[in-house]
């Protein structure tokens, strides 16, 4: 006897051996022998064989017209001998049998499975809906087949083409475009971000990097929309000065100027003048919350996309001409050392004399020229004396550095500024330090402290950077954090350091600026006027916010720096060229920031300039193979220790803090707009 049975949702067919109670010891065709329960047989016979059985109703199953077969089941619950019966015309042969319920099992959205042996028909509404959705998807299959076909013949289809950034870095996956995309990737052995600037999706590699940092962070497009431009108080006393800036050609967000009144009784008070933008823009206004959503001016080279509106930026900015409301902070100075005698804080209208440009006095304003009076510019005499005391400033700022522990801040570090016109960049080279550089960043710092400080003295809290040794004693490195209270920043050898000097372009310094009036005008009565309280969450909640996008614009920035030192490659067809050892294995070219690893190369000194033959560079992957020609023995770079962030324990933060205070700004992101760590 023979038993065609199911076995884990399977059916197989074999010769009976024996029979113990309820229970068979089966053969089957492949001499494997296996117990079956009597409940799991569902057809005995004794003809054809097992194996001739299972091919009849394997063909019998193929011709049975399932439609056909589910108008004859009816709506009740069936074994399959009873529908048998009925389609067949006579009670079923076992192999008949065998291939109905072959077909039925096979066939779920037909009927459904009630028991062994026992089905019963779907509901119409139910099937047609199932049978649609069989149809859907086969002519979804076939759209996508069509779909990939374009794709491979460097052709985007037009269903993708306003989905393109979305199928890149944020695609539904059960979508057939994306599985269109995924196929045609895996058939051409490329990615979706080459083969979507094959086929036109995405222009160029830098419009692929620009557009992934977008989608990212500006989802709804980086435009404002249209805003009651605030307006300063009318009633601020006129300042008695005539102030300056000291910026990049290029720079449109002037948030500082300076200048210097000599007073009657030989002491000099030298004016540090920040934008006001705070005096206009109230918490929780409109502008407030555009610039809250953006925390920051995003930098790269040859573009930005800036925290305000232009005409915000334009109503508040410093520009030479006109007379701006702005923060100032006065320091009187004893000219004989050089010592703060006080100063003094007040909101004001200050006119601006000039708006000077590093483009053009870099030349003109050097060491020598400052100590020899040399040279003929605007504000010369203003420039020597500020540069005097920008001088004792960052003495005084050492020898703090020196009580935390830390050795001097490098002074040989090389900045790099990128200008980028009609896709052709320029990379300049400026050394850190620069007289002009040195004015503007111990100022700024002066006025960070001192703000940092009279917010603690009056008891308003604000957002400072705090930078100190974290957990691990003596062998902790150093950390960078953002808190809501004063805190030593040991990098910058300062006791507190509240960003305060770029209100136009970073969302803490607007903060910042709205404490800083409070405790201006009310003293210590400040903390019932000021907006944040102590432990305020909105307070706790932009720091967070804050230091969140400041990472991801810092990397988009670094981005596309690497990518437009590729471009320079390729523009000044650089093959053979010269860099500076870093670090074991890292090597920065001499011409332009360009970090470069060599894993596996020969040790050399750092600091060592060697000869690089560069390879290759991928400007959508932003990487560069290149190999070692020279490795001079005695050649040794002058800039070895410049901005690399393993150099040192604690001298690229503060290094970045100092550069960030310049307040420079190239058409690229030069180092004086790098976002700190």
């Amino acid at each position: 006897m023979n038993v065609f049975f199911e076995e884990s949702g399977d059916f197989k067919v074999g010769s009976v051996m024996t029979q113990a109670g309820e229970a068979y010891q089966v053969e089957m065709a492949s001499g494997k022998r296996t117990k079956v329960k009597t409940k799991d047989v569902l057809l005995q016979f004794d003809k054809p064989s097992p194996g001739e059985l299972m091919e009849q109703a394997k063909a019998i199953s193929a011709d049975i017209d399932l439609e056909f077969l589910w108008e004859v089941a009816g709506e009740e619950e069936f074994g399959f001998a009873e529908l048998g019966a009925e389609y067949f015309g006579h009670a079923p042969q076992p192999a008949e049998a065998a291939g109905l319920i072959l077909s039925l099992h096979s066939s779920p959205i037909y009927f459904y499975k009630k028991g062994r042996g026992r089905y019963k028909a779907a509901p119409e509404q139910s099937l047609r809906a199932a049978l649609a959705g069989i149809e859907k998807k086969k002519q979804q299959a076939l759209i996508q087949a069509g779909y990939v076909e374009e794709l491979k013949a460097n052709k985007l289809p037009e269903s993708m083409q306003n989905i393109v950034m979305q199928l890149l870095f944020k695609p539904d996956k059960n979508g057939i475009e994306y599985k269109a995309l995924e196929a045609a990737c895996n058939e051409l052995h490329t990615n979706p971000q080459r083969l979507m600037l094959a086929v036109g999706g995405v222009q160029s590699p830098k419009q692929l990097h620009m557009a992934k940092f977008l989608f990212e962070n500006f989802p709804k497009g980086a435009g404002f929309p249209d805003v009651p431009v605030p307006v300063a108080p009318t009633n601020l006393p006129l300042a008695d000065v005539k102030a300056f800036s000291i910026d990049d050609v290029t720079t449109t967000e002037i948030d500082d100027a300076f200048s210097v009144t000599h007073l009657a009784d030989g002491n000099v008070k030298v004016g540090i003048h920040i934008a006001a933008p705070g005096l206009g823009i109230k918490p929780d206004d409109a502008v407030d919350k555009m610039a809250r959503a953006r925390m920051s001016t995003v930098y790269m080279p040859g573009d930005k996309i800036t925290m305000l509106p232009d005409s915000v930026v334009n109503a508040f900015t410093l520009a030479e001409g006109k007379t701006c409301p702005a923060l100032s902070l006065y320091a009187t100075l004893n000219p004989a050392d050089w010592s703060v005698i006080s100063s003094e804080t007040r909101a004001e209208m200050v006119p601006i004399a000039h708006n000077l440009r590093h483009n053009d006095l870099d030349d003109l304003v050097n060491e020598e020229t400052l100590a020899s009076g040399e040279g003929d510019y605007p504000h010369k005499d203003d420039l020597c004396l500020i540069w005097k005391w920008a001088q004792v400033l960052e003495a005084a700022r050492m020898v703090k550095r020196e009580a935390f522990g830390l050795k001097p801040e490098q002074n040989n570090r090389v900045d790099y500024n990128f200008y980028v016109e009609d896709d052709v960049v320029t990379v300049t080279r400026r050394k850190r330090g620069a007289p002009l550089d040195k004015i503007v960043a111990e100022l700024m710092i002066f006025a960070n402290s001192t703000w940092g400080k009279m917010m603690h003295d009056n008891g308003v809290p604000g957002i400072y950077r705090s930078q100190g040794r974290g957990v691990g004693g003596w062998n902790a490195k150093m950390q960078v954090r953002m808190l809501t209270h004063a805190a030593p920043h040991e990098g910058l050898g300062v006791d507190q350091y509240a960003w305060s000097t770029s209100p136009l372009r970073r969302y803490t310094d607007l903060v910042n600026q709205w404490q800083i009036l409070a405790c201006a005008e009310k003293g210590v009565m400040a903390p019932l006027v000021a907006h944040f309280k102590h432990k305020d969450a909105g307070l706790f909640a932009i720091v967070s916010q804050f230091d969140a996008a400041y990472g991801a614009y810092a990397d988009h920035q670094s981005n596309m720096e690497r990518y437009w030192c590729l471009r320079w490659l390729g523009q000044e067809n650089a093959r053979q060229v010269e860099a500076v050892v870093l670090k074991d294995e890292v090597l920065r070219l001499t011409d332009i920031p360009l970090i470069i690893r060599l894993p596996g190369m020969p040790s050399v000194a750092r600091g060592a300039t060697v000869k690089l033959d560069i390879l290759r560079w991928d400007e959508v992957d932003l990487t560069v193979e290149a190999r070692i020609l020279e490795i001079p023995t005695d050649a040794v770079a002058a800039d070895a220790d410049l901005d690399y962030e393993e150099e040192e324990e604690t001298g690229p933060v503060a290094d970045a803090e100092t550069a960030e205070e310049t307040t420079a700004e190239s058409s690229a992101v030069p180092a004086a707009d790098t976002p700190a760590p």
